[in-house]
């Protein structure tokens, strides 16, 4: 079987401050850099990403990978027309010239939920326009965030999709294989025609109450699974990304299988679930100042840090990684001085500051301004850059490998980066943004995370994969930000009508 196989993604925060340029899909960040051909599957095929399961598994299957485009960058506002339509071009133009010696498949590594400039629907006119390449008869697989927007054009393009089941993303690898897996069975002569069936749920969940870990998303995952087996079917929840302002933002459940009438009472089933538990979709979130003094009144040595996650700032979810809020109540609480040091924040992006660590060199004392003031989806500023004389403690040059549940195998490449103290509160400083998602985060700068009080986490959900095993309490702090933790703060103007802005 010959196999074309391609990648993009790209999360959209249509309220976030910052845009996704070339340059954005060329540096990658927190995702691999762009590439083209070849050197796609030389650069994605051992990775922690779905596209790396779909590489195992077809190599396991003895298929022919027909490399074209890997394009990921960090989530931020839309991505710009430019580039969505270099992407979009470089696919077209690489299926055009496989189809010239016969594919018998696609398949397509998709995050689901972007949005660019002139496209609000990026995926499905994407898919529309492979299929339109394709032809009717191809078979088009792809896998999706759990975060995806499934849209109405991706499920009539698309012959198949399935959305990762855990948040944090543990299972991308295994997803991959599953979209593989999905593939093999439409490539069987002879194989029954499969339906579709797609139902939206008519409100938005909150980012942080989408994790796995906890109910009722566990619970969900578990049913849907079970339904799965027992009809043979091919189920998925996309919880949506509650960012991107346009019609069909929000959760939906959906599957393919044989047996249309299973397949629309499982699909159903799962939606009713969902809006029965409706008033469980939410998530204690504290002011900063709440959330450190009970952090403070949590922490004490030998018991595991007390993990505080600065929510509204996640750049894994748009925001830039450079607000101040919870420094801010840190040191006005004197939480550095009261737990002896024992407290620390990261990563905090902010490429001056970081080079002037690095510039100045361990133990070496300067005055640093850091972070920023950046406007939100209101208009307003967050807190303004903290100020004051700071220590360096280490530096680095911002190459490190990763090792966490979500990341193994994986390359931070953050430029250069610094460990600095001030008022007693250690702040990691980068070159590049950085979801905090991994325990080597902290440590390539001299932290180790088990042994501190403390921690302040530029993250929504994912830092829980690594760092719940070690820690004592989390807490999740509403610090003022780009990437709103409740979607009905946020002042939708595209959003469906029927679909309401919180749970």
């Amino acid at each position: 079987m010959r196999i074309f196989v391609a990648g993009f993604h790209h999360e959209t925060n249509t309220f976030a401050p910052s845009v996704a340029d070339w340059d954005a899909f060329e540096a990658g960040a927190g995702y691999p850099a762009y590439a083209r051909g070849p050197a796609m599957l030389e650069q994605m095929g051992g990775g922690s990403l779905a596209i790396g399961g779909f590489v195992r598994e077809a190599r396991a299957r003895g298929w022919t990978l027909v490399p074209s485009v890997w394009a990921g960058a960090m989530p931020s506002n839309r991505i710009t027309a430019d580039a969505f339509a270099r992407i979009r071009d470089e696919m077209l133009a690489d299926l055009r010239e496989a189809m010239r010696t016969g594919l018998d498949g696609i398949l397509l590594d998709l995050h689901g939920a972007a949005v660019a400039e002139g496209a609000d629907d990026a995926e499905g006119e994407l898919l529309q326009c492979l299929r339109t390449v394709a032809g009717p008869a191809l078979p088009i697989v792809a896998s999706l965030d759990l975060h995806a927007n499934v849209t109405r054009r991706m499920l009539a393009h698309a012959s198949a999709m399935t959305a990762y089941r855990t948040y944090p993303h543990v299972d991308m690898v295994a997803t991959g294989e599953r979209a593989a897996q999905m593939l093999a069975r439409r490539l069987l002569a002879g194989a029954p025609a499969r339906h579709t069936h797609a139902r939206r749920v008519p409100f938005l969940l909150p980012l942080n109450a989408q994790c796995t870990l906890m109910q009722p998303a566990a619970s969900v995952i578990e049913q849907l699974e079970r339904l799965e087996a027992d009809a043979d079917l091919e189920l998925s929840f996309a919880m949506g990304f509650s960012a991107a302002d346009f019609a069909e933002c929000g959760p939906v459940l959906f599957g393919h299988g044989a047996d249309a009438a299973a397949l629309q009472r499982a699909v159903d089933t799962l939606q009713a679930e969902v809006c029965a538990r409706r008033r469980e979709w939410s998530t204690e979130l504290l002011a900063p100042a709440e959330a450190v003094a009970r952090a403070l009144s949590l922490a004490g040595p030998g018991r595991g840090p007390v993990i505080i996650a600065d929510t509204q700032d996640n750049p894994g979810a748009g925001g830039d990684a450079n607000t101040t809020g919870l420094l801010h109540a840190l040191r006005a609480a004197g939480a550095g001085h009261r737990l002896a040091g024992s407290v620390a924040l990261g990563l905090l992006f902010d490429p001056e500051s970081a080079a002037a660590a690095c510039a100045a060199g361990v133990g070496a004392r300067l005055q640093l301004s850091l972070g920023r003031a950046v406007a939100t989806w209101d208009g307003t500023l967050t807190d303004p850059p903290l100020r004051g004389e700071a220590r360096v403690l280490a530096v680095h040059d911002g190459t490190l490998h990763l090792h966490g549940p979500m990341t193994a195998g994986a390359t931070a490449r953050l430029g250069p980066c610094a460990c600095v103290e001030i008022d007693g509160i250690r702040v990691l400083l980068s070159s590049a943004k950085a979801q905090m998602l991994d325990l080597d985060l902290f440590r390539f700068l001299g932290i180790e995370p088990g042994a501190m009080q403390m921690l302040v986490v530029k993250s929504s959900v994912h830092f829980r994969a690594a760092f719940a095993p070690i820690a004592s309490h989390i807490l999740v702090a509403k610090a003022s930000g780009p990437m709103p933790a409740d979607p009905g703060d946020l002042p939708w103007r595209h959003l469906d009508p029927a679909t309401a802005p919180r749970p």
